[in-house]
């Protein structure tokens, strides 16, 4: 015979689900027009730029480490502060030294970066015997330590120039035909535009603050390309899947609203990885100075691009190039 069962009276009821409160910086959607600013910051960006090409012919050229113009590099070290003129007069006595440049790495007076720039090929190393020998008749034997020492033939400086100049020029190529395979044609084309954007950006502060400019720098600048399209195909993605969602609005509202769906993110992505290389620029010393210094000045200008580069020419294109899907 079947009986009926009744609920336990010992059964608790489910306990409400827990309530997470999060930080919100900036609202999901703030609704701002960048497409209204985009000419604006357009036209700000390339004088910026054109006011770095300025900046590097007057100066005669970037400020080239020994990678690029070739010639020895020496760091010393003292046990006590010197005055960078006695080391100056001391590598310039050597008849066969020209074109010293002598710079003060260190927060005490006891560290320097000693350049011979130039020299023939072949004689870098008489060269950096010939520096010691200078330090050693002013100071005496023993008065300084050799840190590092590097030499570059001009000849090896030319072809690392020209390698360099084709693997920032491709890297950039090379993702803008990525994201036009990925996406369609024009935003490849609204990527590439605003990777050479950063590239220049950062190239013309590099001029501006007369930072040197070498491998590592080189570095920096194919690690710019490759975190600035980052956030522009996280844009680009959102404004696809906004263009099959809102079919009834027109493309100009379709890439404010992508743009402002993921600013939160876009911020916070570029804003922890600009607070680390602050730290990086001011903490890591001078051999990395310059990479730093690329690094802070490529990842918010990468994001500026994603917002007012690359998007405000996928509009631009619309109609030109291809149609919307």
């Amino acid at each position: 015979m079947a009986t009926s069962t009744s609920p336990s009276k010992s059964a608790k009821t489910p306990a409400p689900p827990v309530q997470h409160h999060f930080v919100e910086f900036i609202k999901p959607n703030p609704g701002i027009d960048f497409v209204r600013l985009c000419v604006p910051m357009f036209i700000m960006s390339w004088v910026v730029i054109g006011l770095g090409l300025v900046s590097i012919w007057a100066r005669g050229g970037l400020n080239y480490g020994i990678d690029f113009a070739g010639g020895t590099l020496l760091q010393v070290r003292f046990p006590q502060a010197v005055s960078t003129s006695d080391i100056r007069s001391a590598v310039e006595s050597r008849p066969d030294l020209r074109e010293v440049v002598v710079q003060d790495v260190g927060s005490d007076g006891r560290e320097f970066q000693i350049r011979v720039l130039g020299g023939e090929s072949g004689k870098e190393d008489s060269a950096a015997a010939s520096a010691r020998g200078g330090l050693q008749a002013k100071f005496g034997e023993g008065s300084f330590d050799v840190l590092r020492t590097e030499s570059v033939g001009p000849k090896v400086g030319r072809e690392l120039w020209k390698d360099a100049t084709l693997a920032v020029l491709l890297s950039t190529a090379l993702m803008g035909i990525y994201i036009a395979f990925r996406f369609d044609l024009r935003f490849g084309i609204g990527a590439a535009i605003a990777l050479l954007h950063d590239v220049l950006i950062t190239v013309a502060f590099l001029s501006f603050f007369h930072m040197e400019f070498d491998l590592t720098t080189i570095a920096g600048l194919l690690t710019i390309v490759g975190f600035s399209v980052h956030d522009t195909v996280i844009i680009s993605d959102r404004i696809r899947e906004n263009l099959g969602k809102m079919r009834k609005d027109n493309m100009r509202t379709i890439i404010n609203t992508s743009i402002n769906e993921t600013l939160s993110r876009s911020i916070i992505t570029s804003g922890t990885a600009v607070m680390v290389t602050f730290a990086l620029f001011m903490l890591g010393g001078p051999v990395i100075h310059s990479f730093a210094f690329a690094l802070l000045i490529g990842f918010i200008t990468g994001t500026y691009s994603s917002i007012y580069m690359a998007a405000p020419i996928v509009l631009w294109l619309e109609g030109r190039v291809g149609k919307r899907a």
